[in-house]
């Protein structure tokens, strides 16, 4: 039996699908890119935009048009979150909604169910340098903006040991670098030990091996002193990078969206991680164009951003999503949100380019993605992509020293 799957959308969606992918290949399935010779086709959805959206409708129908003897399956956030429209978009479907999803491979090949629990371990992690290890899922955090909450409402964490256990083995299996994800990660509680995220941490640290730990997007509010305090222990098994979502920039647009911090908190943390750990990569994700962003607070936040002084920024258009508040909420025209959103992606270029520039003279471990052409790049500790010239063989963690930049990209020697 011949598998296609699709994934779209976050790193969590990413270990689901590898997860599914080493369920169906455990069960003697082959594993194709090519939706027209599978057998049974999976797309594993996002629905954080409009874009998201269409795009997964529009892939679901060419595979029901060029190949409507394969068995289609749709599941993750939107199908979760809208079934019915997606039922009707494509007929052929079979919508399998999020709680599930870890049935799938099962419910294909006729194996055994999977056993109850968190789950959704991985062995490897295909076509990546980084594995990345979901140990959370769920929100209730209720943006007024966001699905994802409605999508993934019960939270829940992979017991410590479970997650010890799945890094050893991918460690062992030369993958350098974990990084660990899920949908809220600063709700990590252990259901066998009450150990929170920075508890998980602390033991992840402790494994021996030479490899180092990545943290995903993470809250303002889940960047606490102890964290800060066991990472900064951990020295270079810990990756000095945070990716903090800020959304938006004035008190009053974080208040409209349902954000539960203001400003002032996240500067706070912003310069508590600079405080604790020299040229570390921050940034965030922004929303340009909420609808009840003024001008006057559209640029009182462009200020406040560019006062942070950030590494790079996320930058999304406002896409209103059927079934939150702010899709009720009255637009701002397309030609606005557009000139909003260039602004903030300007000014991200110019972050990341005076990033990369400030870190010329200074030393970093690199994970290295990819060797070719007599060279080698990779991914610093701090997120930094960096191109180390004359270094082919390079492989695994490299200590590198940074020459010069070029925009966004940093250049390097090795040793």
């Amino acid at each position: 039996m011949k598998i296609y799957i699709k994934t779209f959308g976050c790193r969590v969606n990413q270990v689901e699908s590898q997860h599914l992918a080493e369920r169906f290949s455990a069960a003697d399935c082959a594993l194709t890119e090519d939706f027209e010779k599978a057998d049974v086709c999976v797309l594993n959805t996002c629905t954080v935009t409009a874009e998201a959206d269409r795009d997964v409708e529009h892939l679901a129908r060419a595979i029901a048009r060029r190949n409507p003897a394969a068995r289609l399956i749709i599941t993750g956030c939107y199908a979760t979150i809208h079934k019915a429209k997606l039922q009707k978009a494509v007929p052929a479907a079979e919508i399998i909604a999020n709680p599930d999803k870890k049935n799938i491979a099962a419910l294909v090949t006729n194996e055994r169910l999977p056993e109850h629990g968190f789950g959704w371990e991985i062995s490897g992690h295909a076509g990546h340098t980084r594995a990345f290890v979901k140990v959370q899922d769920g929100c209730t955090d209720a943006c007024r903006y966001c699905l994802v909450w409605k999508a993934r409402p019960v939270k829940s964490s992979k017991p410590a040991q479970d997650a010890l256990a799945e890094i050893k083995n991918l460690v062992a299996a030369g993958y350098p670098e974990i990084v660990l994800t899920g949908i809220n990660i600063g709700n990590y509680l252990c259901p066998q030990t009450g150990k929170d995220l920075p508890g998980l941490l602390a033991n992840i640290f402790k494994l021996d091996g030479n490899f180092r730990v990545r943290l995903s997007s993470i809250e303002p509010k889940n960047i606490s002193p102890e964290l800060i305090a066991i990472c900064q222990m951990a020295g270079d098994k810990f990756c000095r990078h945070f990716h903090i979502p800020l959304q938006g920039g004035t008190n009053e647009v974080l208040r409209a969206m349902g954000r539960r911090y203001d400003t002032g908190f996240y500067e706070s943390r912003v310069n508590l991680i600079r405080e604790n750990f020299e040229n570390a990569g921050i940034y965030a994700d922004v929303i340009a164009g909420y609808p009840e962003e003024t001008d006057g607070d559209f640029e009182k936040g462009y200020a406040f951003i560019k006062k942070l002084k950030l590494s790079g920024l996320h930058v999304f258009r406002f896409s209103p999503r059927p079934g939150t508040e702010a899709a009720e909420l009255k637009c701002h025209p397309l030609a606005e949100l557009k000139a909003r959103s260039k602004k903030l992606r300007d000014l991200d270029k110019i972050m990341r380019a005076e990033f990369a520039r400030s870190l010329a003279g200074t030393a970093h471990i690199v994970t290295i993605e990819e060797s070719k052409g007599g060279n080698a790049s990779g991914v610093a500790g701090n997120f930094q992509k960096v191109l180390i010239e004359g270094a082919s063989r390079m492989k695994g963690l490299c200590r590198v020293t940074i020459t010069k930049a070029q925009d966004d990209i940093c250049f390097g020697t090795g040793g």
